[in-house]
């Protein structure tokens, strides 16, 4: 994306997530009640829809687990079991081990300490966590976090290139970046 053009699509976007947020307010999107609960559904989110993991994390709240202390002294296996309802339960189980893991021997348990520091080294904390990945890295770090990131998935790229704010399927970051410095 050249200069030039960046403006046109930084100027195209502006004027659109203004009429956006003029008739529609702001959001806050995320339906969970707790930080800890998004961090689980941003994991459980990943590779299906979100009435699958409403019914995992019922399937958790139900079983009195929904804490890290508790959560992660189950088993994987019992986390899976758990979990099926958000599909790739065995995956999810491990990567919501591997979170779990640095959250509580880490950073013991608290949310506020992992959160802790400036965008990017808090971002960079999250990404060399297995599972993590940039998606839901910077949905941890905004819903959860209270970390000002613009969140890109698959449906993002599709708006920009349908409303020619970029004239090919752009990378993650490019599009993140186009956000951020654009509005």
């Amino acid at each position: 994306m050249n200069k030039g053009h960046q403006s046109h699509e930084a100027k195209a976007l502006r004027r659109a997530y203004q009429l956006m947020l003029d008739h529609f307010g702001h959001q806050h999107w995320w339906p969970g009640e707790t930080a800890f609960e998004v961090c689980i559904g941003a994991i459980l989110t990943q590779n299906t829809n979100w009435g699958n993991v409403e019914r995992a994390i019922a399937n958790l709240k139900a079983a009195g687990v929904l804490e890290p202390k508790k959560l992660f002294g189950l088993t994987e296996t019992k986390l899976a079991e758990l979990i099926q309802p958000a599909g790739y339960f065995n995956v999810k189980a491990r990567r919501l081990h591997c979170f779990l893991r640095v959250l509580m021997k880490d950073f013991g348990g608290s949310l506020d300490r992992l959160f802790a520091g400036e965008t990017t080294a808090v971002r960079d904390r999250l990404l060399a966590i297995n599972g993590i990945g940039p998606e839901t890295a910077d949905s941890m770090l905004l819903y959860a976090g209270g970390h000002a990131r613009f969140v890109i998935d698959a449906y993002t790229n599709r708006i920009f290139q349908r409303h020619c704010w970029s004239a090919r399927a752009a990378s993650y970051d490019e599009l993140q970046m186009l956000c951020e410095n654009s509005l």
